[in-house]
């Protein structure tokens, strides 16, 4: 299949993410990257907090979401999903990612380059299949918060938890921008 083919169904195709839409924070930079004729992407998150109970089995498709924010958090929030539980509770902070596939190797090149220029420490060659890069933001924090039916750590540490989040996911946005910025200069 040849790269403008590949770039059209992936474009056209239906979002099969939890969310059904591409991320707020990080759709213009999507688009921006999507109109370029050499690239496509072929999945984003802007970076999320999410509170999750993990099964003693460790499967993923049994893991439940209970809280999921793709900005930053407020600690009320928060807190109304934080319940004791027989399974682990987990708090996690992800940093934004970006697949991009790239019509040639030296696209590639340039798309690294310009990473490079808009501070991002984190970006590679996924995949010469397809010509794929991934690019990730560093910031990121998980920690386990509850087991057996009990919760493990204070009103005081999560607060301070997600104050960390929260600049994190600040973070997050400087570098999309920045990225942004970056590409269309």
């Amino acid at each position: 299949m040849s790269f403008d083919l590949d770039k059209k169904n992936a474009l056209t195709k239906i979002d099969k993410s939890k969310k059904g839409e591409i991320d707020k924070p990080i759709k213009k930079l999507v688009d921006i990257i999507n109109k370029k004729q050499d690239y496509y992407t072929s999945s984003s998150c802007s970076g999320r907090i999410i509170l999750f109970s993990k099964p003693k089995s460790g499967k993923k498709q049994d893991t439940k979401w209970l809280f999921v924010s793709h900005e930053k958090a407020n600690f009320s929030q928060l807190k109304k999903q934080i319940n004791p539980t027989k399974d682990q509770l987990w708090l996690r902070q992800e940093s934004f990612i970006l697949h991009v596939c790239c019509r040639t190797l030296e696209d590639a090149k340039k798309l690294l380059n310009l990473c490079e220029k808009a501070g991002l420490k984190r970006a590679g060659i996924h995949s010469l299949k397809k010509i794929m890069v991934e690019i990730i933001n560093t910031p990121y924090l998980n920690t386990i918060i509850g087991e057996k039916n009990e919760i493990l750590v204070s009103d005081r540490f999560l607060k301070a938890w997600l104050n960390q989040a929260n600049i994190n996911m600040e973070k997050n946005i400087v570098k999309i921008d920045n990225l942004s910025k970056k590409i269309t200069s």
